[in-house]
C-alpha cells in the first residue's frame, strides 16, 4: 500500500515520422505497445499491454488522444 503515485514522466516522440500502433500476436493474444515508422514499417516496441489500465498509461506517457490503431 503505497501513500504516493509515481509521477509520470512525459516523453515525445516524431509526430511527423511514427505513428503509435499496438502489435498482436494472433497465436497467444500478447499485445504490444510501440511506434511504426510510416517510410520503413519498421516497429519499435515500447511497453507490454496486459490491461486496460496499460494502454491508458502509454497514451499519457506519450500524450496520445487519438485512437491506435492494431496490427497482427
Amino acid at each position: 500500500m503505497g501513500l504516493f503515485k509515481k509521477k509520470i514522466v512525459k516523453k515525445t516522440y516524431d509526430r511527423e515520422q511514427m505513428k503509435p500502433v499496438i502489435r498482436a500476436s494472433i497465436c497467444t493474444g500478447e499485445e504490444v505497445a510501440g511506434f511504426k515508422d510510416i517510410r520503413t514499417g519498421k516497429i519499435e516496441e515500447i511497453m507490454l499491454i496486459r490491461s486496460s489500465e496499460d494502454l491508458e498509461k502509454f497514451k499519457e506517457i506519450y500524450e496520445i488522444t487519438e485512437e491506435i490503431s492494431k496490427e497482427y
